[in-house]
């Protein structure tokens, strides 16, 4: 199965329609007002509006409340729920939307949580101190084999760029990958370039 292609951290319908026509899969929205790449669902829901059916809308959420999640996926439609604070397998339940924990990986011991995660995919980050993600830091690759025998989808993130995502494709023959920072001109800004080499890349490397 060919992998699937995330582009997290779109701020815009320019970015938004570029990813799409260099064939991605999904698209995150950063639900997260700390983060560079954070939208207000008002934004998203302009930038939504752009895109053809069949793209994935995930939202990208950072310790919120049940009740702020539900209330952004109600006012935005977004399909799927992507955690990536130090959010607890009971608050994944409360959802029946496809959802993600992200894990930030900086060793063995990350891992150890994964399997009490009632969740659809495992996303793999680097851990940075004080940073959730879109660090463009990489974590060791083996972990992520290590991850993929407990079960569950992995979606590949943390320091992917257009020269190393075919390696790591080929490395870990993950479910997913999922970029940031490694396809932007400056946070928050995706170089058009750049998004057609790396999904090209992560796409054409089984």
């Amino acid at each position: 199965m060919q992998v699937r292609v995330k582009i997290c951290g779109i701020t815009s319908a320019a970015d938004a329609i570029a990813a799409v026509e260099a064939g991605a899969d999904a698209l995150g929205f950063v639900f997260y007002d700390k983060s560079p790449r954070y939208v207000t669902p008002a934004q998203a829901v302009s930038i939504m509006q752009s895109l053809p059916p069949f793209i994935s809308r995930v939202g990208l959420f950072v310790d919120a409340s049940v009740e702020e999640v539900n209330r952004i996926v109600a006012e935005t439609g977004i399909d799927t729920l992507q955690f990536h604070g130090d959010e607890p397998p009971e608050l994944c339940r409360q959802f029946r939307h496809a959802t993600l924990k992200a894990i930030r990986v900086r060793g063995p011991e990350s891992l150890r949580n994964i399997p009490h995660y009632p969740v659809t995919g495992i996303l793999l980050d680097s851990f940075v101190a004080g940073n959730p993600g879109g660090t463009g830091v990489q974590f060791k690759w083996n972990l992520a084999i290590e991850a993929k025998r407990m079960g569950r989808p992995i979606i590949l993130a943390g320091g992917l760029t257009p020269a190393t995502v075919a390696e790591a494709v080929r490395f870990v023959n993950p479910y997913g990958v999922d970029v940031s920072s490694g396809v932007e001109s400056v946070p928050g800004r995706k170089d058009v370039a750049k998004l057609r080499d790396f999904v090209a890349a992560a796409k054409g490397a089984r």
